[in-house]
């Protein structure tokens, strides 16, 4: 009875620890963005949310990068076949960003250009989303887990086959350590405080484009 007690007891010792270790927030400081094969010829799998609203998902995504200052790498798949480029929406918003075009790895971190561009940023968060869900975001996201990265997943900007596919590939993600968010959730961690900049000013519009947002509804203390 005492034996099992004390066992209880350190266990809860243990919890805030443990909590702690699995919920790291966002810092805009730390993280480096990856747009991952979101491309034309690709949004033709994604059956899991309303096509039109994921292409405006993905464009949204792409516009984390200059909106907070956040290093970003683009990287494609066998783009010149049926696959097909990145939109032009998303090229547009990173003139100077590298774009690295692989010509057969399904995860982006086997190719060896793609994991030098990324060390390259020295950040130790990685904000990514891609096409598929179970495929380019849950791949790559497991490796740059073992490689030791804090891993988010932008949930809204990854898209699959069907909801049964994408609610797998986000338990397996969860499973090794990866935090998947929505859309919202990222870019109001990167914030942080309205007051912030970029704030108020910069991320109200930011939604009123991307997202259904009526900034009328927000009344933000000065």
């Amino acid at each position: 009875m005492l034996l099992s007690k004390s066992i209880i007891c350190l266990a809860m010792g243990l919890l805030p620890s443990v909590f702690a270790a699995s919920t790291k927030r966002i810092d805009k400081t730390k993280a480096a963005l990856l747009v991952v094969d979101h491309q034309v010829g690709l949004f033709q799998l994604v059956h899991d949310i309303n096509q039109v609203e994921y292409v405006n998902n993905i464009v949204a995504h792409a516009a984390l990068g200059p909106l907070f200052g956040i290093p970003t790498i683009l990287t494609t798949s066998a783009e010149t076949g049926p696959n097909g480029p990145l939109p032009k929406e998303i090229i547009d918003l990173h003139p100077n960003s590298t774009l690295v075009k692989r010509h057969g790895e399904v995860n982006a971190w086997d190719n060896e250009e793609f994991r030098a561009a990324v060390r390259a940023t020295n950040k130790s968060q990685i904000i990514l989303a891609g096409i598929t869900t179970d495929v380019c975001t849950a791949f790559l996201s497991l490796s740059l887990i073992e490689e030791g990265y804090e891993v988010f997943a932008n949930a809204d900007a990854s898209g699959t086959f069907n909801k049964a596919i994408a609610e797998d590939a986000n338990d397996r993600m969860r499973a090794a350590g990866v935090q998947v968010l929505s859309f919202f959730a990222v870019t109001l961690d990167l914030m942080r405080d309205w007051r912030s900049s970029p704030g108020a000013a910069e991320v109200i519009p930011f939604f009123d484009k991307s997202v259904k947002f009526n900034s009328e509804l927000m009344k933000i203390p000065g």
